[in-house]
């Protein structure tokens, strides 16, 4: 199924910035049987972890975390960039591959006891999913795992990550 899923993503070159090849995963999400199946995909290593939370990463992280988080009947915490949530946060600064950004969370989203699944999209250079791995952390809360749709290992993310149980439906 792995080569269907990657027939349905687009790379857009010189996106958002010159020099940026952009995976487009829209064409996936518009598949149904293409979406339902990258979500048990995905959440098929982490059925019976105990995770109590997922955590995804704004924006295109939510379309995988938020059906994962039914997939695996936990809650969902969503990372937003700095300003968005209303409640009091924590914050996270990191480096993209063209530029700088802060995320952020709800300082009450997950309790020391939880035990996490963080998911995104894609896994580039690390530096988003670095900087949430620091906000699970901060609540006192374990990451369980991380979960990616697509790793670009070209682009060394994997070794920002730590030795956390990590997976990735593929690589590109």
């Amino acid at each position: 199924m792995a080569n269907e899923y990657l027939s349905l993503i687009r790379n857009i070159p010189d996106f958002p910035e010159p020099g940026i090849m952009f995976r487009d995963i829209t064409p996936l999400l518009q598949d149904a049987d293409a979406f339902r199946s990258v979500i048990q995909d995905m959440s098929a290593p982490f059925r019976d972890q105990g995770v109590d939370q997922v955590v995804a990463i704004e924006a295109r992280g939510y379309l995988l975390g938020a059906p994962m988080a039914v997939e695996l009947s936990t809650g969902f915490v969503p990372i937003r960039k700095v300003g968005k949530l209303p409640f009091h946060t924590i914050k996270a600064e990191y480096a993209l591959e063209y530029g700088e950004a802060i995320i952020e969370m709800h300082r009450d989203g997950l309790e020391k006891h939880h035990k996490v699944l963080i998911v995104d999209d894609v896994l580039a250079t690390g530096g988003t999913l670095n900087a949430t791995i620091t906000l699970v952390e901060q609540t006192g809360a374990t990451v369980a795992g991380i979960a990616v749709l697509i790793e670009l290992p070209a682009l060394g993310g994997r070794a920002k990550l730590g030795d956390y149980p990590f997976f990735s439906l593929f690589t590109m």
